[in-house]
């Protein structure tokens, strides 16, 4: 079978699957559809969670963007990695505590303000549609490649498929189906690295070999990739180029803003009790590591393949794998010398007289784990799997965050606002209705994307951090914290960061280098500064604000005592119901 051949099979199946999932788990209750019904088993959450931020960013451009950037390309490992740590130790087990339904339903709740709810449902839907542009993008580069048809059409074939099961299921059906995207992607990230491994340096586990020496040659692999990179005039793919500054930013920035994604925290809503929040987070982390250990791998044996075979490569020669993707427009070549080979060089590349050579090549950095079968040439049925596998992980995430706007809508803004008294069969066919005009305007963004899906994902989770963690970490540990310093840190934070992003990428993209930036911190960065200034800004205005007195949802002595519940979770018992 051809590739195209295997791509159809394979991600028609596992289409067919999510769908059957869909329609076995469909949603019947307001709380099936926004949390399962709170009764998820912790394995199968965990699974299920792992699957949910592994999104797109982690299947196909995570590897793609540590191949490139070599060491710099880290602080994506480091940060995704450690905010799963952060997340599990500081807030899962407190928020199922607590017991809500959202995020925005949190910090309603724990604010004693509906002014404070409206702004942190602005920030949800702020976040999750920078989010889920990422994830279109990533189904649109899969579906143009694979089964040859224009990206735009591949996004709103995945606009289709996550509609039906999303609105269909709800929480419940996403949980159920997640479990099998998480199945399907492990599988195909790690069957090809498997691979990729034992061709290269002759050991099965991919880990390892990245440490190991190439067969052919018997220099460790490292080494001669970092040899590669200085004849090309390329950086050594072990050396950072990035300011540590910016390094701690960047780690920072997605750390605090994994702890702070709506999408990621409202799965701790769906298990039955608090203990069962912690074992989901354990699991989780256990079925990120499969993948994220063997990133680094992967991106190096990506790298390696790639420079030897496009290097002074005629281009007339090259395998098929290089012309389908050029036609996707992710791969382009110019030939500036007329000499007929591929110089694919650095900006300090020179030739042997020591004037500089310009690079003929341009490769877009989400395109390497899907290509890397191809290039190893291995069988056809991997490439096809790695098609499903790309396809799995951006769907389980679009799908997750598709449902927060969903709930921020119908539930925060609708139920808790507008419409009080609506019935429970209305709620539930505004959340439907809510998830399908979602969907329609997470389409245009992977159609129209503000960059490549790594990228887009950092900026979300820098807008999560300068937005939900403060107020939600401060929600846990203070008492303190009023109302009006939660709104105003919120607004403070995300505002400073969205700013920040939208000039540098595209009110003057020209500026957005290093010497320009604050501090020297890049727009992947800002949210470590917008969520301190969200934490400075919070404790400042409550400090010269009225200690939380009056009512408005709840009575603030009532607040206290809920938020000394909420810090001292006891034993395994019955998360507290926030009322209604």
């Amino acid at each position: 079978m051809t590739v195209l051949q295997w791509t159809a099979t394979l991600v028609g199946l596992s289409f067919a699957l999510y769908i059957g999932i869909a329609i076995w788990s469909r949603a019947r209750s307001t709380s099936e559809f926004y949390v399962a019904g709170k009764g998820v088993h912790p394995l199968a959450n965990g699974m299920a969670t792992a699957a949910d931020w592994m999104s797109a960013a982690s299947f196909i451009s995570m590897a793609g963007i540590i191949s490139f950037l070599g060491y710099d390309g880290s602080v994506y490992l480091m940060g995704w990695t450690g905010g799963y740590v952060l997340l599990a130790l500081l807030l899962a087990p407190y928020l199922r505590k607590f017991g809500a339904f959202t995020v925005p339903d949190f910090v309603g709740e724990r604010y004693y303000s509906q002014t404070a709810r409206v702004v942190a449902v602005i920030c949800a839907i702020f976040v999750s549609f920078t989010y889920v542009a990422g994830q279109m993008r990533g189904v649109g580069i899969v579906f143009s490649r694979f089964l040859e048809i224009d990206i735009a059409l591949g996004v709103v074939i995945g606009m289709g498929i996550v509609f039906f099961y999303a609105v269909l299921g709800g929480m419940k059906g996403i949980t159920y189906t997640q479990v099998a995207q998480y199945c399907v992607l492990i599988f195909a990230y790690t069957v090809p690295a498997i691979f990729l491994s034992m061709l290269i340096t002759g050991i099965p586990i991919p880990q390892i070999g990245l440490g190991a020496a190439e067969q052919e040659t018997g220099t460790f692999l490292l080494d001669r990739l970092n040899g590669l990179h200085e004849e090309l005039g390329f950086a050594a793919y072990t050396d950072g180029t990035k300011s540590m500054l910016d390094v701690l930013a960047i780690t920072a920035a997605l750390m605090v803003g994994t702890a702070g994604l709506p999408h990621v925290i409202i799965r701790f809503y769906t298990v039955p009790r608090v203990r069962d929040a912690r074992i989901s987070v354990g699991w989780a982390l256990v079925f990120i590591a499969l993948l994220y250990t063997a990133a680094p791998a992967v991106a190096v044996f990506a790298r390696t393949n790639l420079l030897n075979t496009v290097t002074d490569a005629p281009y007339a020669e090259m395998p098929d794998w290089f012309t389908k993707w050029e036609a996707t427009g992710l791969i382009s070549f110019e030939d500036h010398n007329g000499d007929g080979l591929i110089q694919y060089v650095g900006a300090d590349a020179v030739d042997g007289t020591g004037q500089p050579v310009r690079n003929e090549l341009t490769i877009d950095r989400d395109i390497m784990v899907l290509a890397n079968p191809e290039i190893a040439r291995l069988p056809n049925w991997v490439v096809g799997l790695v098609a499903a596998g790309g396809l799995a992980a951006a769907l389980s995430t679009a799908a997750g965050l598709l449902l927060v706007l969903s709930a921020a809508i119908s539930h925060d803004l609708l139920k808790r606002n507008w419409r009080p008294d609506i019935s429970e069969k209305g709620e539930l066919i505004a959340a439907r209705v809510s998830a399908g005009v979602a969907v329609i305007v997470a389409g245009y963004l992977g159609i129209n994307p503000p960059g490549f899906v790594a990228e887009v994902v950092a900026f979300a989770f820098g807008l999560a951090a300068a937005s939900f963690f403060p107020v939600i970490i401060l929600g846990i540990f203070s008492k303190r914290l009023n109302r009006e310093g939660a709104i105003a840190g919120m607004l403070s934070g995300i505002t400073l960061t969205a700013a920040y992003i939208v000039y540098f990428k595209f009110v003057n993209p020209a500026a957005n280098v290093a010497e320009n930036w604050w501090f020297g911190i890049s727009p992947e960065g800002i949210g470590a500064l917008g969520m301190t200034v969200n934490f400075a800004v919070a404790g400042i205005v409550s400090r010269f604000t009225p200690v939380p007195a009056g009512k408005e949802g709840r009575d603030p002595a009532e607040v206290r005592e809920l938020v000394e519940r909420i810090r001292v979770p006891r034993g395994s018992g019955e998360a507290h119901e926030v009322s209604g």
